[in-house]
């Protein structure tokens, strides 16, 4: 007789989803920020640019 582990709790596969497209979603935004914004959407001027300049220069993208 052979036993089968089934967990006491479930996941939501609905709740699972949308949970990890939140985080695709923030992985993304802070790609873009990091690596392309280049000030754009900053409203402090090139604050964003020079916060994560060295950023951009460790994982290669260019930044001039």
């Amino acid at each position: 007789m052979a036993l089968a582990y089934t967990p006491g709790t479930s996941v939501d596969t609905t709740r699972l989803a949308v949970i990890s497209f939140a985080i695709v979603l923030f992985a993304m935004l802070a790609l873009y920020l990091v690596g392309f914004d280049q000030g754009a959407i900053s409203r402090s001027g090139m604050f964003m640019h020079e916060l994560m300049h060295d950023g951009r220069h460790l994982l290669g993208l260019p930044c001039h």
